[in-house]
């Protein structure tokens, strides 16, 4: 949920999408670095992980453990993904405030990412929320489903946004709390966010969808943003320095950069509580702890901030 002090707020998902894409490991006491400076510098909520196993993405062995030591930031909201009803039961166990289930549109790409079809992950859901309800109702964690491929696939092509809005329904009457839609091929356009955002709400209602995650695949990320904002989602995914992709999606690749994100926000005028500087040294520590032949994007970083540029949110 967006703080008050905020006007749109940034999830970075970098430590989860971002990580799960690069072969190397970053040390679990790095990530535990990285992810305080993200905090210290303002980031409200922070996937930290996917409760996937090990030999599938060890990248992410360490979600349990990340997902305790996160807990103990303040005022931070600690995201995870999960895969199906057994990685719900390890978010639980860990103490999660928001879970999400990736259900891919595109049901080839399900079977090819989680190996479950559409009414396999339904089931799935059903059970989930199962779980979350036998929790006291102030411990239960935020349930989102997450509509991947929802602008395309490059395994199936087109994607009917009337398949989108109707997937979108039946998350919700299986018992996700809200759902997000995901561009995951980067195959998504401006007019495809507002027509698609306007499609769902219209089916579940203006509550039930708030964000948004893009890649910038074929350089849209940005102009969807724009269309983004400009139809009324309040909540916008980014990795910082642009690192990530989907590892199940052929050519999909390049989630929408931070740093650059912060950037045209604040240039707007719309404050998403983030202390530049302070991000700027979260991206430090992310250069340091991973090989140097693992390249890093952003134009923001490369070029600084303009000359007099003043931020929406006041810089401590």
């Amino acid at each position: 949920m967006k703080a008050a002090n905020i006007d749109i707020e940034i999830s970075e998902v970098g430590p989860r999408d971002g990580l799960q894409s690069i072969k190397p490991i970053m040390a679990t006491a790095d990530k535990k670095r990285w992810i305080s400076a993200l905090a210290e510098a303002g980031m409200p909520e922070i996937e930290v992980g996917s409760f996937v196993p090990a030999k599938i993405l060890p990248q992410l062995a360490d979600t349990a453990e990340l997902v305790a030591y996160a807990r103990s930031i303040p005022d931070l909201t600690v995201a995870v993904l999960v895969p199906n009803y057994r990685g719900a039961e390890g978010a639980v166990t860990a103490g999660a405030h928001k879970i999400t289930i990736p259900l891919s549109v595109s049901e080839t790409h399900s079977l090819k990412n989680v190996r479950r079809t559409h009414a396999q992950m339904l089931d799935e859901v059903r059970k989930i929320r199962e779980l979350i309800n036998t929790l006291p109702v102030d411990e239960r964690p935020v349930f989102e489903g997450g509509l991947s491929t929802a602008f395309g696939c490059t395994l199936e092509g087109n994607v009917p946004e009337s398949k989108v809005i109707s997937i979108a329904e039946q998350l919700i009457e299986a018992g996700c709390d809200e759902v997000g839609i995901s561009d995951t091929t980067g195959f998504g356009t401006p007019n495809q966010v507002t027509s698609m955002t306007k499609g769902i709400w219209a089916a579940v209602g203006k509550d039930k969808l708030t964000g948004i995650h893009l890649h910038n695949t074929r350089g849209q990320g940005l102009a969807n943003v724009m269309a983004a904002l400009e139809v009324g989602l309040t909540t916008i995914d980014s990795s910082m320095a642009g690192i990530g992709g989907c590892p199940f999606a052929p050519g999909a690749s390049g989630n929408i950069i931070t740093e650059d994100l912060v950037f045209l926000l604040e240039g707007m005028g719309l404050k998403t509580g983030i202390q530049f500087e302070r991000l700027m040294q979260a991206r430090q520590i992310l250069r340091d702890s991973l090989p140097a032949d693992v390249e890093l994007y952003g134009f923001t970083p490369d070029a600084g901030l303009p000359k007099g540029f003043t931020m929406a949110t006041p810089q401590v």
